[in-house]
């Protein structure tokens, strides 16, 4: 039981930071295993709970009309497809050959929006198509979750705002819309390889829901103000973890 309730707050805490900045795992994956849980135990019930926060923050800011549904059905069927691709060939291989080329980028994306000035809550012009979007950013960043993870949902949030133009919180909307969808993909293929713990999964995944609830809330109140510094912390924290853990 105080198990149970360690995990929970973990996951209210896991919750809010990812869907302001992303990087939820980085709180979940370890607290998971010093548990006692087995790796792929971890992956499979960390996706299990992280599905209950990005699908709350994305109807959060949906509702807030900063989701654009419509317009990124190509980039969800890729993330998707991209994400059962990752997943299947995480069981089959060693994944720490990322852990130590992903800090780079992610330290990159942190000095980047630390001092961008076109880092805003204003749209800016795209520079490709949604298509090109999709097939970059929406298939290789879900692969990369369904494979790997830390990180990921700075990948989708960089992709909007650099080939996009997406201002800071529409971008922040969207990414939570494909986390979802990374997520869900993972999800039901670590499902059939029996490895989630639905009970520790799913109160976890309450607490994502009270989390993330709070956290999409506030970024929508607050939008660059506080989206920025988040994902500039963020990015460095998982950077770090990868570099010396």
């Amino acid at each position: 039981m105080e198990l149970l309730l360690a995990l929970f707050v973990i996951a209210i805490i896991a919750g809010w930071v990812d869907s302001i900045g992303g990087g939820g795992g980085l709180i979940c994956i370890p607290a998971l295993l010093w548990a006692g849980f087995s790796p792929l135990e971890t992956l499979a019930t960390n996706k299990l709970q992280a599905s209950f926060g990005s699908s709350t923050a994305a109807l959060n800011y949906t509702r807030h009309g900063l989701v654009d549904v419509k317009g990124q059905k190509l980039a969800i069927a890729l993330t998707f497809f991209g994400s059962v691709c990752g997943t299947l060939l995480v069981q089959q291989i060693d994944s720490s050959l990322l852990a130590k080329a992903i800090p780079t980028l992610l330290i990159v994306f942190a000095l980047y929006f630390l001092f961008s000035p076109k880092i805003s809550d204003m749209d800016k012009h795209q520079v490709t198509t949604p298509t090109i979007f999709a097939m970059t950013v929406g298939f290789g960043a879900g692969f990369y979750d369904g494979f790997f993870g830390p990180g990921a949902g700075m990948f989708f949030t960089m992709g909007y705002v650099t080939l996009l133009g997406f201002g800071l919180p529409k971008a922040t909307g969207n990414t939570k819309l494909l986390n979802f969808t990374s997520n869900i993909a993972s999800l039901l293929f670590f499902a059939l390889s029996g490895h989630i713990l639905w009970q520790v999964g799913l109160v976890m995944g309450v607490g994502q829901i009270i989390g993330s609830y709070i956290g999409s809330h506030m970024a929508v109140k607050h939008g660059t103000r506080l989206i920025r510094p988040v994902l500039v912390t963020v990015s460095l924290l998982v950077s770090l973890k990868l570099l010396f853990y």
